[in-house]
């Protein structure tokens, strides 16, 4: 027996967390990372970044207080 899932708006808001070295960034924005040598980028599902965190849990409570799903991209 094959069940249809239909998808709603609440399972589209995923956003998806990756580590950037500060060095892959922009000038500017190194000069605001001060000594840390990783970001954490927060994009929507069409690639889109949505913030730019010092800390891997913050960028996790971020998306949640948005009412997103955080995946982890390695």
């Amino acid at each position: 027996m094959h069940e249809q899932f239909e998808i709603t708006p609440a399972d589209r808001r995923i956003v998806y967390v990756k580590a950037v070295d500060v060095t892959e960034l922009p000038q500017e924005v190194q000069a605001q990372a001060g000594d840390l040598d990783q970001l954490y980028a927060v994009h929507d599902s069409d690639g889109q970044q949505l913030a730019l965190v010092a800390d891997r849990n913050l960028a996790f409570r971020l998306a949640r207080q948005n009412d997103y799903a955080p995946v982890a991209v390695h």
